[in-house]
């Protein structure tokens, strides 16, 4: 499984990287990375044609279960486990973003 720090992560995030948040809607509307879409891991596959193909592309979920098995299953289209999750930016004192979800589909 491929990780990224949380550091690299928001400047990534900072540059235009895409974000999939594979946790389930209500869990995505009670926090999420500011700009992450909403895609439950159990949806990914559905939405894998519509990523984009141009820049980095993360997964991320509460703390780095969800989101390491959806990087080690897709190593192979580029995608990256963020360490730490949901939880671990909120914990660093990144803001957080709440409501709806915003799928990626």
């Amino acid at each position: 499984m491929r990780e990224t720090g949380l550091d690299v992560f928001a400047a990534e995030l900072a540059h235009g990287a895409f974000v999939i948040d594979v946790r389930e809607s209500n869990e995505y509307a009670a926090g999420h990375v500011p700009g992450a879409f909403s895609t439950p891991l159990s949806a990914l596959g559905a939405v894998i044609g519509d990523l984009p193909g141009d820049r980095p592309v993360y997964v991320i979920c509460t703390g780095g279960n969800r989101s390491g098995w959806a990087a080690e299953h897709l190593a192979a289209l580029g995608m990256d486990a963020v360490a730490g999750g949901t939880a671990g930016w909120a914990r660093t004192g990144r803001p957080l973003v709440y409501g709806t979800a915003v799928h990626a589909t």
